[in-house]
């Protein structure tokens, strides 16, 4: 299990319904995106920490794991808008007012992703994906939603036992070694891979397998309160950003 899919299932708000913690976290990812960078999406980003580190009960450290590979992309993004090629000024020259429009779209964009991770870390897949049946995407395309989330685990799983077999038999103690290696764990897993998607299907036609993927939801209710108080924090950020509003510069 992934550390992400491991914190959902330990999480504080792991029986509320997924609707009470998409209009936080959504939200939250909505007012990034549409809010001014500055204070908008600093607010929300802030918001989102506090709500991960404290009522969510998100470990920093694992956190921090998530966040930074979407944080590299962020980061990787805004860097462009540094530079301009082309100009008087030759080839590649600093582009004006590039630092302004760099940190806002590093705004935006962490912000965004902080919204993102708040909804994830405290919302499994397995809760998740069954109700949007109820919520009116098609029964078949969440099955495959389900099939897939299920078989990456079992993939990744294989992977790893692979290439602990190969560590043992020291298979990557040279440059050569290492890409033999390499390519015998993508045959492997390719393998291995057809061979449990076929035990499955021939698993669910014993099964008496008719199109539709049922399992049991864990019993959780929309909470008005809490959803009530999510779109009150949301209006308050929202009001607090227009009061506040002050240029990047």
């Amino acid at each position: 299990m992934l550390p992400i899919d491991a914190a959902a299932h330990s999480s504080r708000w792991r029986r509320r319904h997924p609707v009470d913690k998409a209009v936080l976290g959504l939200g939250l990812t909505v007012l990034a995106i549409f809010l001014p960078p500055w204070p908008g999406a600093a607010l929300v980003l802030l918001t989102a920490l506090t709500v991960l580190l404290g009522p969510a009960g998100v470990p920093g450290r694992r956190l921090w794991r998530a966040y930074r590979v979407p944080l590299g992309f962020c980061v990787t993004g805004a860097l462009p808008l540094l530079v301009q090629v082309g100009g008087a000024d030759g080839f590649v020259s600093p582009a004006e007012g590039g630092a302004v429009r760099a940190a806002e779209l590093l705004l935006r964009t962490s912000a965004a992703s902080l919204g993102v991770l708040l909804f994830a870390f405290t919302t499994p897949m397995s809760d998740l994906l069954p109700r949007l049946v109820r919520a009116g995407v098609p029964a078949p395309v969440v099955d495959v939603a389900l099939v897939t989330y299920r078989m990456s685990f079992l993939l990744l799983d294989s992977v790893r036992r692979i290439r602990e077999a190969q560590a043992a038999r020291l298979g990557h103690t040279t440059r050569a070694a290492a890409w033999r290696s390499l390519g015998g764990l993508a045959a492997t897993a390719f393998v291995r891979a057809f061979d449990r998607a076929a035990r499955l299907q021939t698993g669910l036609a014993g099964r008496g397998y008719d199109g539709t993927l049922r399992v049991l939801v864990p019993e959780a209710r929309i909470s008005a309160r809490f959803t009530a108080a999510s779109v009150a924090l949301l209006v308050a950020l929202a009001v607090l950003t227009l009061v506040l509003e002050r240029p990047l510069s």
